[in-house]
């Protein structure tokens, strides 16, 4: 039988030793910085946990005047500050850190994050971009990349918004190619808006080139064609969607109508988006088809085409379009009668027909490539809401 080496029964206890002496040195040296602070550091405490920040913000103050070298209490009160509304006092209290030549390098820079985000704050967004460029290859580089993207969606500068992106992609090596092919589709519609077609033109096989799904620009290459007079590369164009996604031609059913209309083939036109309709079909291929059919056909193959959508999908919206249908062959006494139902159908159809932000729930009656009240880009679905609740 080997021997026991009894020391080993030493060691836990050693280790429970250790551990007790570091919890004594620890409390004291929490103890020891406790009593260095000032009582106004716990008032202010207190405050903030009762949800007083303007009494925490005073509180605070008072620590600073009293132990200038608290730096981190300089940053939280100048978060204070920020979020009250209270630009200027930040701005000065992070440029007093920033003056001052003994603070170390890690707090420089993030007194300079903290007064970029001041400057934003307070709209001087030229000086919020200095101080972010300032800070490339430092800790916050990330978040500084991040704010100076806002300010340049902010200002429409799309191509510095386009090399920002390009450098959060290689810091993160997240893609955002997405984003960048819609930056490069604001750029290439100031262009048409101008009348500078060429430089549209190539700012549009940039988005494609980043984003080969990208429908805005194909949308945006077809309108580039009507502009020109180019009617059939206008409908070739705009028939790309349904390679790229379907989901998406409802957007373009009227500038496919009026493409063919202009071509006087408003027939053709018409089998085609009655096509994507049977295949793909949403309210909005459905409202082009059936006036492109009560235009060239009459109000009974209106009628026709919307009793037979009801009956595979009825809703409001489809029953307001039949009633106004009807309401043509109709005798006196029966369309006083179906003004009567229509208007209050009407009623509600107005509460319809709205496009819904997937992140945000935002809802507008036109679609928005970049929602207006989250500012995330493609969160819109590309089709109109039938329900009430948009559920």
């Amino acid at each position: 039988m080997p021997d026991f080496e009894f020391w080993w029964l030493l060691i836990p206890a050693l280790f429970f030793a250790m551990g007790w002496l570091a919890a004594r040195i620890d409390i004291r040296h929490v103890i020891h910085e406790s009593r260095a602070l000032p009582l106004s550091y716990f008032k202010g405490l207190n405050f903030l946990l009762n949800e007083q920040p303007d009494k925490a913000i005073e509180a605070f103050n008072d620590v600073v005047k009293v132990k200038p070298e608290t730096v981190e209490l300089h940053f939280a009160l100048g978060s204070l500050f920020r979020r009250q509304g209270e630009v200027d006092r930040a701005i000065r209290l992070h440029q007093n850190l920033l003056e001052r030549p003994d603070l170390p390098g890690e707090n420089r820079i993030t007194a300079l994050y903290e007064i970029g985000q001041d400057y934003q704050k307070a709209g001087l967004l030229d000086r919020a971009e200095e101080a972010y460029i300032k800070l490339e290859g430092s800790p916050y580089e990330h978040q500084a990349l991040d704010r100076l993207l806002q300010i340049y969606e902010h200002e429409k500068d799309w191509l510095k918004a386009i090399e920002v992106t390009k450098k959060i992609e290689k810091l993160t090596r997240v893609p955002y190619f997405k984003e960048i092919a819609h930056y490069y589709c604001e750029l290439g519609s100031a262009d048409m808006l101008q009348s500078r077609f060429e430089p549209a033109r190539s700012y549009l096989d940039l988005a494609l080139a980043e984003y080969k799904a990208c429908v805005r620009a194909t949308l945006l290459q077809g309108d580039l064609a009507m502009a020109q007079g180019r009617y059939q590369d206008a409908i070739a164009s705009w028939q790309r969607i349904e390679s790229q996604n379907p989901a998406f031609l409802g957007l373009a059913g009227e500038k496919l109508r009026d493409a063919y209309v202009k071509l006087d083939q408003a027939e053709q036109g018409l089998r085609l988006l009655s096509g994507y309709q049977a295949k793909y079909p949403s309210p909005e291929l459905l409202g082009v088809v059936f006036q492109m059919t009560f235009d060239t056909q009459g109000a009974d193959a209106a009628a026709l085409l919307i009793r037979e959508e009801m009956r595979r999908n009825p809703t409001l919206l489809g029953l307001d379009r039949l009633l106004e249908v009807e309401m043509i062959g109709a005798s006196e006494v029966q369309r006083r009668d179906m003004e009567m139902v229509k208007g209050l159908v009407h009623q509600h159809t107005k509460r319809l027909g709205l496009y819904r932000c997937d992140n945000c729930g935002f809802r507008a009656r036109q679609y928005y490539w970049r929602c207006p009240g989250c500012g995330r880009w493609e969160s819109f679905p590309p089709r109109i809401n039938e329900t009430a609740d948009g559920q």
